[in-house]
């Protein structure tokens, strides 16, 4: 392994994670620390896709470099991000996600110091690409990747998310807020949809549940959706309700952190929005079935993860299992968590 010189006060430093939603969240606490570490430094992130977007508001992140999906296959387009990384002339790249794909990706950016993971959380050909192999621990996938951060010196870092939001995106939360008759932080945001059919806990009960808590707290819920394939699911919500609930119109991924940013509560299992609900502090409950809920649920002390039974398996059987371990999650399990996290919130505004 070769000896590096210490970093000087104004580093350049390249993240890469390049995908997906929740992952890239889970990776904003690295920029945080690196901010804090060496508050002089030019830090920028290679991500691909829509995720660009919360990053480019993020005031710890001085570059944003756009890799379209696919960019891989193409020759040109290896090449133009090649050059446009180069020109950044980054010191040092930290591969978070640590496959070949993205341990390519810090290669091409020139840093001498590329730091990724040891052992077999450095997967496929990633170790081949980094010159310095960190072995990482850590309960939580955010945890997980702080410990990247050691060679930096980097030891024990607050974890902070810090996302920003933006005016319009605050004004049409607001908007949303106003049309539906929902009282600012007394609503529940539940978010029905996952990348996996095997993620998804049945419609009807997250209704069910709408009706119990408006029916004991009186506080109405928001069924958000993403993809227009989740805007059924939205819609069941409200249909199985009895009127607890309403249809949130379309957002972005930044206009929803500001419709979490004023609620009470966010149900919903491991998805992008859920860790988006996290990272800006709405208190937040996650349903897991075929992901390890300590791994990557609802991160911190103060929110609850659901879990009773792990779907086994390669992610590729994970992701086409069906839905019997997201079923075993009861209502009543869920409803209880509600209530515990909300009377911890109205302890805190009493105190």
């Amino acid at each position: 392994m070769t000896a590096h010189p210490p970093l000087g006060d104004a580093p350049r430093i390249l993240i890469v994670r390049l995908s997906a939603l929740g992952d890239v969240i889970h990776g904003v606490p690295v920029a945080c620390a690196l901010r804090a570490a060496y508050p002089q430094a030019s830090i920028g992130w290679i991500v691909e896709g829509r995720t660009a977007d919360l990053l480019e508001a993020h005031p710890a992140i001085d570059y944003v470099i756009r890799a379209p999906r696919g960019w891989l296959k193409s020759p040109r387009t290896v090449l133009a991000l090649r050059r446009k990384m180069r020109g950044l002339r980054f010191d040092v790249a930290i591969d978070l996600q640590c496959l070949t794909k993205s341990a390519i990706a810090a290669k091409l950016s020139g840093a001498r110091r590329r730091i990724g993971k040891a052992g077999s959380d450095g997967r496929e050909l990633s170790k081949w690409f980094h010159n310095e192999l960190v072995p990482v621990g850590g309960e939580h996938v955010i945890d997980h990747y702080l410990e990247l951060l050691k060679p930096l010196g980097i030891t024990s870092p607050l974890t902070e998310f810090d996302l920003p939001e933006r005016s319009s995106d605050g004004l049409l939360a607001d908007q949303i807020l106003h049309t539906e008759e929902l009282p600012r932080g007394r609503y529940v945001v539940m978010n029905p949809g996952a990348g996996w059919a095997s993620k998804i806990w049945p419609p009807e009960r997250y209704g069910e549940l709408a009706g119990r808590l408006e029916r004991d707290y009186g506080i109405p819920t928001l069924a958000v959706w993403g993809l227009p394939a989740e805007k059924p699911l939205a819609e069941a919500i409200v249909a199985a309700s009895s009127g607890a609930a309403r249809l949130a119109p379309p957002t972005s991924v930044l206009e929803l952190g500001a419709v979490c940013r004023r609620a009470a509560l966010f149900v919903g299992s491991d998805t992008g929005p859920m860790h988006l609900a996290v990272a800006v502090g709405t208190p937040t409950i996650s349903l897991h079935g075929p992901s390890i809920a300590d791994w990557c649920g609802a991160y911190g002390p103060h929110n609850i993860r659901l879990q009773v039974r792990y779907e086994s398996g390669s992610a590729q059987e994970r992701r086409k299992a069906d839905d019997s371990a997201m079923r075993e999650i009861s209502v009543d399990m869920v409803e209880k968590a509600c209530r515990q996290l909300l009377d911890a919130s109205q302890l805190r505004r009493c105190a």
